[in-house]
């Protein structure tokens, strides 16, 4: 099985011109555990989330895969 693709953070880091580093060090949290966000392994809270947006200053829906359906 699978895992399911549930965030962007790696995307919209490189996006941003930002690396993993330095969002685990403005956030304090270890460079592992941001590590397991981009690649998906693990997510962040949704206050977490909150926070990375605020961060980049981007909409935090651009930090989530999309669930729309398209026909």
């Amino acid at each position: 099985m699978s895992k399911l693709k549930l965030n962007r953070i790696k995307v919209v880091l490189v996006e941003n011109n930002r690396t993993s580093k330095e969002l685990a060090n403005h956030l304090g949290k270890t460079v592992s555990t941001v590590s397991r966000w981009c690649t998906n392994e693990a997510q962040p809270s949704i206050e977490t989330l909150y926070e990375v947006a605020k961060y980049l200053k981007v909409d935090i829906r651009e930090l989530l895969v999309s669930t729309e359906i398209k026909s």
